[in-house]
C-alpha cells in the first residue's frame, strides 16, 4: 500500500511539473529586513519598532532556506526554545525556559490550536504544516492578558499567506530526506510532495487550495522493521513510521477596509506500530506462518477560522475570529500475516478527543488623538473533552471500565491601553478578567513599556501576572493496577504566574550599508502551586496523585546579533537560564532544596547570496548545554533523598544551498540536517524506589545525519 500511495502521488506531482507552462516568476523574498512587521500582541499591524513587546521573527525566507516542512525543523534551531522527541510516538513538543509544552502557546493567525489536552498548549510540532505560512512571531514572557491561560511563557503566532501579487499562482513541491543512513524510494527516508494553487478571482477576491503529504518510513537503527519473522526482538523500529496528509483551503474578501476570510485546515496521521514479538501458526505440512499483534494510532483533526476585520462608526476597528476545531485519536487494534502483508481482525476505538468552540475579538482606535488608544477584547472557550478507558489511558475511580466526558468553559474580557507621551515613549498597561466553569475566576494584569533613545537604541520592560488551568489528564487520570496507583484531581486550582522581563536593542547602520542589530534580555519567572505528580501515600501501594505543591524559578540572561552585509547575513546568540524547583512529598515530610541550577544555550546561522548565479548557502548551528534537575530518589536505607538528574550537552547542524533555475521558476534546495550525525544523549537519572525511578540512558534526540533534496516549481499568471 505504501509503494501504491508513493506512486501516485509522484506521478501527480511529476505530470503536474511537465504540464506546466514555461512562463517566467519573480522571487517575492528579497533581502531580509530588521524592521519587520508584525501583528502578534498589537493594537494593529505595524513595525517592529512602534511594538511594546519585544517580538521575534522567523521569515519565510528562513523557513525555506532550511527546507522546513513542520514547526519542529524550525523550532530546533530556536534559543530559548527545547524541541523534545519521542521516538516511541514520532511526537515533538517544545519546552521554553525549561518549562514543557503546557506553558507556551502556539496559534495559527491568532487562534490557539486544538491538541490532545489542550489548546494551544501540548501540540505536536510535527502536526503543524509550513507550506502557506508567512512569518512565525514570537513573544517571550507572560501574555495572559492578550491571550488568556496557559501564556506563561509566551506565544508563538503561525501567520499564513492571504494574499497573492498574480492572478493566478501554482506551487508544486518534491522533496526526498534520507533518515540516516537509511533511504529508499519508497520504503525508507521521508518522502513529501506538496501542491498549491492560489488565484485572484477578482480587485476583492481570493482563494487558495493546498495539499501536503509527509510519508516517514521509520528510523530502522539496527532493528528489522515490520516485515520481519524472528522472534528474536528485533522486529520493528527506533523511530514509529508516520503518515501525515494536510490539507487546507482559504477565501477571502477585501474591499477598502474590510476584509474577511474563511480558512479550513485538515490532518490526518497513522502512526504504526510493530509488536516485537512474533507468533508461530503450525501450517503443516507446510512451512510456519507468522503473524504478530500490531497496533496503528491514527489522528484526524479539522480547523474551521472566519475572520472579520473593519471599522465601525467610520473609526473604530474591530477584528473578530471564530473557531470551530476537532482533533480526533482512535487506536486501531489488528493482526498483522508478515508472509501475505495481510491485516485481519482490525478493531478501531476513539480514545482520545477534543472538541473546541473559540472566539476571540478586540476593538480599537477609539480616539482620534493617536497619543492614546484602548483595545476592549473578549475570548470565548467552551472544551469538550473524550478519554477512553478501553485504551487504558483513562479509569473511572468509582466503575474502571467507564469512559469519561467533560466539558470546560471561561468566557473572558480583557482591556488594553496604549499612550504615547511622546513619539518615542509609551505605556501599555492591561488587565484580563477570566469566568471559569469548572475553577474559580481567574484574572491576568501587565504593564509594558518602550522608549527610544538616540543613536537607534530601544528599550521594553514588562511585568505580568498569568495563570495555567490544568490539564484533562492532570483532573481526570485514574490509573489503578495491582502495581500502579496514579490519580487525577479534579479539586486542582489554577498555577500563578509571575514574569518580569527587560530588553534593549540596538540597531546600527554604517556608512557602508551594513546593518548590525544588537539585544540583549533578562527575564525573571516566578510559578506558584504548580502541578506536580507527587507520592501522597507510601503503602500498602504507593499512590501518586496531581497536586498544587511545587514552586519554580527561572531567570533568563540572553543576548542576540544580527548582521547583514551586502550579500552576507550572520546571526549570533547565547542564553544563559538559572532553574529552581521545589519538590514537596507531604506524605513523606520531605521538602528539596530550592538551589538554582543553570543551562547555556547557543545559536548562531551564516547566510551568503552568490549573485551571480542567484544562489544562497546557509548553516545553522544550535547547541543545547547540560541541563539539570531535582528528582526524588530514596537512599539506600530507604530515607527520602533528592538528587540531580542531568542530560548531557548536544550540538544540532543544518545546511543547505538553494538555487534557482529557469528563471525563478524552478527552486532547488540541497542539504544536511544534524550534520554533527546525534541519535542520543546520556541521560543520567539516578534509581531507587520512589516515583521518579530509572537509571543511566541513552535519550533519543535525533536520528542521525541526514541529507535532503527539495524541488519547488513555481508557476505565475498575471
Amino acid at each position: 500500500m505504501r509503494r501504491f500511495t508513493n506512486a501516485l502521488f509522484y506521478t501527480s506531482i511529476l505530470s503536474g511539473f511537465t504540464a506546466l507552462a514555461q512562463q517566467p516568476v519573480q522571487d517575492s523574498i528579497g533581502p531580509q529586513k530588521l524592521d519587520e512587521v508584525v501583528v502578534t500582541g498589537q493594537f494593529e499591524p505595524q513595525s517592529l519598532k512602534k511594538a511594546v513587546h519585544n517580538v521575534r521573527v522567523i521569515t519565510r525566507e528562513d523557513i525555506r532556506r532550511q527546507a522546513a516542512n513542520n514547526l519542529a525543523d524550525v523550532l530546533n534551531q530556536y534559543l530559548n526554545i527545547t524541541v523534545r522527541t519521542n521516538g516511541s510516538d514520532g511526537r515533538s513538543q517544545v519546552s521554553m525556559f525549561g518549562l514543557d509544552a503546557q506553558y507556551f502557546k502556539i496559534l495559527v493567525d491568532n487562534v490557539p490550536l486544538v491538541s490532545d489536552t489542550g489548546l494551544g498548549n501540548n501540540a505536536d510540532l510535527t502536526q503543524i504544516n509550513l507550506d502557506d505560512v508567512e512569518q512565525i512571531e514570537i513573544i517571550e514572557g507572560s501574555m495572559g492578558v492578550t491571550h488568556g491561560a496557559n501564556a506563561v511563557t509566551g506565544v508563538l503566532n503561525i501567520i499564513t499567506k492571504k494574499s497573492s501579487n498574480h492572478k493566478t499562482e501554482i506551487t508544486a513541491t518534491v522533496q526526498e530526506e534520507t533518515i540516516g543512513k537509511e533511504y529508499a524510494l519508497f520504503d525508507e527516508g521521508r518522502h513529501i510532495q506538496a501542491l498549491k494553487v492560489s488565484h485572484n478571482f477578482s480587485p476583492n477576491w481570493f482563494a487558495t487550495v493546498g495539499a501536503n503529504r509527509n510519508d516517514f518510513a521509520g528510523f530502522y537503527d539496527g532493528l528489522e522493521g515490520g516485515e520481519y519473522a524472528v522472534n528474536d526482538g528485533r522486529r520493528g523500529f527506533r523511530w514509529l513510521p508516520k503518515q501525515q496528509i494536510a490539507a487546507n483551503a482559504l477565501i477571502g474578501y477585501r474591499k477598502a477596509d474590510y476584509r474577511v476570510f474563511y480558512k479550513f485546515d485538515f490532518y490526518d496521521e497513522n502512526v504504526d506500530f510493530f509488536n516485537p514479538v512474533v507468533i508461530p501458526i503450525d501450517n503443516y505440512p507446510f512451512p510456519e506462518t507468522y503473524y504478530s499483534r500490531d497496533k496503528r494510532y491514527k489522528t484526524n483533526r479539522y480547523v474551521h477560522h472566519i475572520n472579520s476585520y473593519g471599522t465601525l462608526f467610520s473609526q473604530v476597528i474591530f477584528n473578530i475570529s471564530l473557531s470551530h476545531q476537532k482533533q480526533q485519536r482512535d487506536l486501531e487494534n489488528f493482526n498483522y500475516y508478515i508472509l501475505s502483508e495481510e491485516e485481519r481482525d482490525n478493531v478501531t476505538n476513539t480514545y482520545l478527543s477534543k472538541e473546541t468552540l473559540y472566539s476571540t475579538g478586540t476593538f480599537t482606535n477609539f480616539f482620534k488623538d493617536k497619543k492614546y488608544d484602548l483595545q476592549l477584547g473578549y475570548e470565548a472557550v467552551n472544551e469538550r473533552g473524550f478519554g477512553s478507558a478501553d485504551a487504558g489511558l483513562f479509569l473511572d475511580q468509582n466503575a474502571q471500565k467507564a469512559n469519561v466526558r467533560q466539558r470546560l468553559e471561561n468566557y473572558d474580557a480583557f482591556l488594553s491601553a496604549e499612550y504615547n507621551f511622546t513619539d518615542k515613549f509609551s505605556f501599555r498597561p492591561g488587565v484580563r478578567y477570566s469566568f471559569q466553569s469548572k475553577f474559580e475566576d481567574q484574572y491576568a494584569v501587565s504593564g509594558g513599556l518602550r522608549y527610544l533613545f538616540s543613536h537607534g537604541i530601544e528599550a521594553r520592560a514588562s511585568v505580568g501576572r498569568s495563570y495555567r488551568t490544568p490539564n484533562f489528564d492532570e483532573l481526570y487520570t485514574y490509573f489503578v493496577d495491582s502495581n500502579h496507583d496514579v490519580q487525577g484531581n479534579p479539586d486542582l486550582s489554577p498555577e500563578q504566574s509571575m514574569s518580569y522581563e527587560a530588553n534593549a536593542r540596538k540597531t546600527t547602520y554604517f556608512a557602508s550599508g551594513a546593518q548590525l542589530q544588537n539585544n540583549l534580555s533578562v527575564t525573571f519567572l516566578d510559578v506558584d502551586d504548580r502541578i506536580s505528580l507527587v507520592l501522597t501515600e507510601v503503602t500498602p501501594l504507593q499512590r501518586n496523585r496531581y497536586m498544587n505543591i511545587d514552586a519554580y524559578k527561572m531567570w533568563n540572561l540572553s543576548t542576540s546579533h544580527q548582521l547583514n552585509y551586502k550579500n552576507f547575513d550572520v546571526k549570533l546568540g547565547f542564553a544563559f537560564i538559572g532553574v529552581s524547583q521545589v519538590i514537596d512529598l507531604a506524605a513523606l515530610n520531605a521538602r528539596s532544596s530550592d538551589d538554582y541550577y543553570y543551562n547555556f544555550n547557543l545559536n548562531t546561522s551564516v547566510g551568503y547570496r552568490i549573485p551571480k548565479w542567484n544562489m544562497q548557502l546557509a548553516v545553522y548551528y544550535k547547541y543545547n548545554g547540560r541541563f539539570q534537575q531535582l528528582v526524588y530518589a530514596p537512599d539506600t536505607n530507604g530515607n527520602p533523598d533528592f538528587v540531580l538528574s542531568e542530560i548531557d550537552a548536544f550540538g544540532m547542524m543544518d545546511a543547505s544551498i538553494r538555487q534557482p533555475f529557469f528563471g525563478n521558476r524552478l527552486d532547488v534546495t540541497i542539504g544536511a540536517r544534524n550534520l554533527l550525525d546525534i541519535t542520543s544523549v546520556q541521560f543520567n537519572q539516578p534509581g531507587g524506589n520512589g516515583i521518579h525511578t530509572a537509571s543511566s540512558a541513552n535519550l533519543l534526540m535525533g536520528y542521525g545525519r541526514s541529507y535532503f533534496l527539495k524541488l519547488t516549481y513555481n508557476l505565475n499568471f498575471n
